[in-house]
């Protein structure tokens, strides 16, 4: 693969790349950088978890290893459960993880997160960092943020120490992850570890604007344990209005994780309805919707149609 079309592929699809000069630098002297994004293994994975998972491979095809954190402590810290019921979700993301077919290196939290140099980078950290500071990182990302816990002040933190025992060239997350990894880029000198950001966009509660998709919130998210019945019920009642190109969560779904994963889509329709439909890009999506070309209805219908083929290998993995 050349450079360009290298260049091309780690962009497509992010938000924010901090920087796309140190990125093109590091895949032009690194033979095999590394990437890494962690998860809280806490409940089944969602669509939200799939724009980074996502991303993710399309790094991976660059040559990238991937590291994936299963952030076992990290979700004890932000109140997701108990060690037992992190400890059993676990074991359902390793199974999701194969089944999604990413060859990546897992690796849990707890196996480094308790060690003195470990600690001491947290706790330099902490020094160096202001408890507002630690209040607005945690905004997007903790439980109850309204009433956070000093254990939700350290996740942030540890977050960001992760990049540096685990020894990789890029951290990977959501927007929302932003003020946290900005903690790293900021303190690079107490740290005393630079790496490069990557972050991907979020979409849209399937409830509408104003928040991102939760799939603790009935009807805002799809997780890969849904039946196909299950997607389409939440799709068919999902925040998709006409012609609307903004904040519209069907087309985020389609352009953030079908189009990458399938090279074209066909939508059946009646002729008194226009007809069937092959369609090759998002682009293309976007225009014939926005041009009113496309029914909510129909867009719905295929966006149901190819997550059920994207989810059903993975769910049947994973019970």
């Amino acid at each position: 693969m050349e450079l360009k079309e290298k260049l091309e592929l780690i962009k497509r699809n992010t938000e924010e790349i901090l920087t796309e000069e140190s990125i093109k630098n590091l895949i032009k002297k690194k033979k095999q950088p590394t990437v890494y994004c962690g998860y809280e293994p806490n409940g089944p994975m969602h669509l939200g978890h799939f724009v980074t998972i996502t991303k993710l491979m399309d790094l991976e095809k660059v040559g990238f290893k991937v590291v994936l954190l299963l952030a076992d402590i990290h979700a004890l810290l932000n109140r997701k459960g108990t060690e037992e019921e992190i400890k059993k979700e676990v074991e359902n993301w390793k199974k999701t993880i194969k089944a999604i077919g990413i060859n990546a290196e897992i690796v849990l939290g707890s196996s480094f997160q308790f060690t003195k140099k470990y600690q001491l980078d947290v706790m330099s950290l902490a020094q160096n960092s202001t408890i507002q500071r630690g209040l607005r990182s945690m905004q997007e990302i903790a439980r109850d943020a309204e009433n956070a816990t000093i254990s939700q002040l350290w996740y942030p933190l540890m977050q960001v120490v992760d990049i540096k025992h685990l020894k990789v060239d890029v951290a990977l997350g959501g927007m929302e992850q932003r003020k946290v990894h900005m903690i790293g880029k900021d303190l690079t000198k107490i740290l005393n570890y630079n790496f490069e950001v990557i972050h991907t966009p979020l979409i849209t509660s399937l409830k509408g604007p104003g928040q991102k998709m939760s799939k603790s919130i009935p009807g805002s998210g799809i997780s890969i344990t849904d039946s196909y019945e299950e997607i389409k019920k939440t799709i068919n009642g999902a925040y998709c209005p006409e012609k609307e190109i903004k904040e519209n969560p069907l087309l985020q779904i389609s352009e953030l994780i079908i189009f990458p994963r399938i090279n074209s889509v066909f939508i059946e329709r009646p002729e008194k309805f226009g007809g069937n439909l092959e369609i090759e890009n998002y682009s293309s999506l976007e225009k014939i919707y926005s041009e009113g070309k496309l029914h909510p209805m129909d867009l719905k219908k295929m966006v149901a149609e190819y997550l059920e083929k994207i989810i059903a290998p993975i769910r049947k993995a994973y019970r």
